[in-house]
């Protein structure tokens, strides 16, 4: 393990030459070249080298475990009962390894997880959809993961508390320092109910590049992601498109087609991505053989609950005016004989009154036909 955790002090995540040095000479000879500082190993520049060397100087595991433990962080590598296997799938980009404060398994959190991300300045649709899905999500047994930011990925977080179910931020920077300072609070309390993980050593601080580097192991760690609102150079993309490269579902929520915020979830939706518009429809996709939502229908109507020749008689009424027996059953594809029966039956249901020798529709009836079907 000290290997590793000096490494993940030296080389940035998602390095894909530093992990097939690892890969082929294994981590505490890569640590021991480095330390020396002699001939570069294969792949990187002089130059490069010195740097990584630089860095290797200032690298102390011990302090790093030590500072960790503090903070109520643990180190989890690769080959350990608590590593998520599907991490492998990243290749020699897989992480060193990850810091993880709190209690759960991650190995087993991961298992089934699905990751809801979006845009950092979202809308109101955009909040509201990203808390409601991770709630729906939440009561469902699934882990909601996200990255911690502003916007979609606090909404999904507060989503699934608030739904008293679990979540998991990854960040872009060591767990000990929450990042945005904003949400100090919302990490310390996922932390404290959930897991917060990460690549980057204690103290490390976020940069761009490790912003985009971190949504590689959101999409590697969960089952599938959600993309809630994304303008089309947001970040969430690159953890939907790292998601699809990795063989994992692909979703989106649609929201307006004159949202700019809007515009790269539908981009998605325009290639393999799949339309979602709540939890029940992402656990169809992401879950076990038999889980799926419930049937979509509109309200019943009363009308619909009448045997099916008897609305062929009703929808033989003209919306206006009277009509014959003779004229309603013609329309109804029946006999008069039949056509009259039904009618006398709509009528001790309130549906039709008789005047004189035609009859025609009540109140009742166009109130139940205008929330319906037209019955002309």
């Amino acid at each position: 393990m000290l290997g590793r955790v000096f490494l993940a002090r030296v080389i940035e995540p998602g390095d894909e030459t530093g992990g097939r040095w690892v890969r082929e000479r294994g981590a505490v000879e890569v640590a021991r070249r480095l330390r020396d500082g002699g001939r570069a190993l294969p792949g990187v520049s002089e130059k490069r080298w010195a740097g990584l060397c630089a860095r290797a100087r200032g690298a102390d595991p011990h302090r790093d475990l030590a500072v960790a433990r503090a903070a109520g962080a643990r180190y989890v590598t690769p080959g350990t009962a608590e590593w998520p296997g599907q991490l492998d799938d990243l290749g020699d980009a897989r992480p060193l390894g990850l810091w993880v404060r709190g209690g759960p398994s991650l190995r087993m959190w991961a298992l089934r997880s699905v990751a809801v991300v979006g845009a950092r300045a979202c809308t109101e649709y955009g909040a509201h959809m990203a808390a409601t899905l991770a709630a729906g999500l939440a009561e469902r047994g699934w882990v909601v993961v996200s990255g911690g930011a502003y916007g979609v990925d606090g909404a999904a977080h507060r989503g699934a508390l608030g739904a008293g179910g679990a979540t998991a931020a990854v960040l872009a920077c060591g767990v000990d320092r929450p990042y945005p300072p904003g949400h100090t609070a919302l990490i310390t309390r996922i932390a404290e109910q959930g897991l917060v993980v990460g690549e980057l050593p204690p103290g490390d601080h976020p940069t761009p590049s490790r912003f985009i580097l971190r949504n590689r192991v959101i999409a590697a760690l969960t089952r599938g992601t959600v993309v809630v609102e994304a303008a089309y150079r947001s970040g969430s993309l690159v953890t939907a498109r790292a998601a699809r490269r990795l063989g994992r579902h692909v979703m989106g929520v649609p929201g307006p087609a004159t949202s700019a915020l809007s515009a790269g979830v539908h981009e998605l939706l325009r290639g393999d991505a799949v339309l979602v518009g709540d939890a029940a429809e992402v656990v169809e996709l992401v879950g076990a053989m038999g889980e799926l939502p419930p049937e979509r229908r509109g309200p019943v109507l009363p009308t619909d609950l009448l045997e099916p020749r008897t609305r062929h008689v009703l929808a033989g009424l003209p919306a206006r005016g009277t009509a014959s027996a003779a004229e309603v059953a013609r329309r109804a594809q029946t006999t008069q004989d039949d056509a009259i029966a039904r009618l006398y039956e709509l009528r001790a249901l309130g549906y039709v009154e008789r005047h004189g020798d035609g009859w025609k529709l009540t109140r009742q009836a166009m109130i139940s036909v205008r929330g319906g079907r037209s019955p002309c």
